[in-house]
């Protein structure tokens, strides 16, 4: 418990330090941007405020995930980071429709801009883009909510080194039309960077299975142990970034109640090793499979294309879950 505090401050030390960062060069490029007339600056400023939210919000889902649980929110505020994680990239594809607006206008009307702020501020901007992104990397690994943070930081580093290109361009061909041209892969890119994040979000949000995990492969795999006849209404989720949860029933045949505790550590051991599945609620059921049930006959390979979202027809005098 204390190496989670101790990780979750050094997280959110690194989270303040490279926020207030990105928000000082923030306000001089969007500065800078306007005065030299570069829409891709003034863009890529846009973007990098966009950061300073989704660091800020990463910072407030890490500090707010500690909190401890409570009657009324009894699995206390772990999930405030899949739903900040949702806010940061829809805030970004939002964001995408003005860039591609205001490109298109200026494709139909040039305006000239300084290239030299252009390749200046954007190589600044690569370099503390590519820090921020390498520095939190092993952090954003293991948790959604940083890793969107990770990632809007490594888009900006590529839509600094795409103004860099394009101000060269405009000095070597003269033609302005290269910055707004740039604008419009830069809209692409964040559109990109910001989509799996927004899929990964809103399936956690509405209970999905996390990335990463194969239910079809965990029945398996629990089914496998011995003693374990049949596994039926399965079902993960995440309680927060990086926390799946599990709850199934297992049928266990006519064994004397004490005998489950070690069945029980089996099952656990084996979800907590190969799927980090640490949080379990699990259903013993002292009955032997049916035959013409498909989710109580021992796994086997033969119904291995069984689609575990299938509803299971209910037995009679079966009551709810």
């Amino acid at each position: 418990m204390h190496h989670d505090h101790a990780t979750a401050v050094k997280v959110s030390r690194k989270l303040v330090v490279s926020s207030i960062a990105t928000f000082i060069f923030t306000v001089a490029q969007l500065a800078i941007g306007i005065w030299a007339n570069s829409l891709a600056l003034i863009g890529d400023a846009l973007h990098n405020f966009t950061d300073v939210l989704a660091l800020l919000l990463a910072f407030l889902a890490v500090h707010i995930g500690r909190r401890p649980a409570t009657a009324e929110k009894t699995y206390g505020y772990q999930r405030a980071g899949v739903l900040t994680a949702f806010v940061n990239a829809a805030a970004l594809a939002t964001f995408t429709i003005f860039i591609f607006w205001e490109a298109i206008r200026r494709l139909e009307t040039p305006k000239v801009v300084n290239t030299t702020s252009m390749l200046v501020t954007a190589f600044v901007a690569l370099l503390l883009n590519s820090a921020i992104t390498l520095w939190l990397r092993s952090e954003g690994r293991a948790d959604l909510n940083i890793r969107s943070a990770v990632i809007h930081m490594l888009g900006d580093a590529f839509s600094s080194g795409g103004i860099i290109v394009a101000a060269l361009l405009i000095r070597a061909t003269g033609e302005e039309f290269w910055d707004p041209a740039v604008s419009i892969l830069i809209g692409v890119l964040i559109l990109w960077s910001s989509w799996g994040i927004l899929r990964e979000s809103i399936n956690l949000l509405l209970e999905g299975t996390p990335s990463g995990i194969d239910p079809d492969a965990v029945t398996r795999a629990i089914a496998s142990i011995d003693g374990v006849q049949g596994v039926h209404h399965l079902h993960i989720w995440a309680i927060g970034p990086s926390r799946p949860a599990l709850s199934c029933h297992l049928m266990v045949g006519d064994v004397p109640v004490k005998s489950t505790g070690n069945l029980l550590d089996k099952v656990n051991e084996l979800l907590a090793h190969d799927y980090r599945i640490a949080h379990t609620t699990i259903q013993f059921e002292f009955s032997n499979c049916d035959v013409d049930d498909p989710y109580c006959v021992p796994y086997t390979a033969s119904i291995a294309e069984t689609s575990l979202e299938s509803p299971r027809p209910a037995k009679r005098g079966e009551g709810g879950a």
